[in-house]
């Protein structure tokens, strides 16, 4: 089974940071040649996130004050006591959403639905570059 690799950077703000991916996994996807297969999406790191939604600012927003009541940026967090951190919730958030998704792919195109994109969150503190792994396997 051969296998593509191909690699996103991406400046982020942190902070719930949602970056739309889905064309830049599409363009690895065309480089690989794969017709029938699957993409998958993995981010480097332990405070940022990759899953698919409908990306538009509503539901950017819900989604980050969904997290927000769930996991609280100003928690009481036993990482943050032990690290000196201000950190843990993007961790948590994180943890929750997951590191990767997978994609098939079909004709040679994510097999993504009209209102789904594949995206990054960034839930750190700050800003940050990111790194973003992608796989084509046919």
């Amino acid at each position: 089974m051969p296998v593509h690799t191909g690699e996103l950077r991406l400046a982020t703000q942190g902070d719930n940071d949602v970056v739309d991916i889905t064309d830049g996994v599409a363009r690895v996807v065309a480089t690989s040649g794969v017709e029938e297969g699957q993409a998958t999406a993995f981010v480097r790191g332990s405070t940022a996130a990759i899953t698919t939604m409908e990306y538009e600012p509503g539901g950017v927003h819900d989604l980050g004050a969904a997290l927000e009541r769930l996991l609280p940026a100003e928690g009481d967090y036993q990482h943050n006591r032990l690290n000196h951190d201000s950190n843990s919730h993007a961790h948590q958030r994180a943890s929750i959403v997951g590191a990767s998704e997978a994609v098939p792919i079909s004709g040679g195109r994510l097999a993504l639905w009209t209102w789904q994109q594949l995206v990054l969150i960034d839930f750190d503190d700050r800003p940050r570059e990111r790194t973003v792994l992608v796989q084509v396997l046919s």
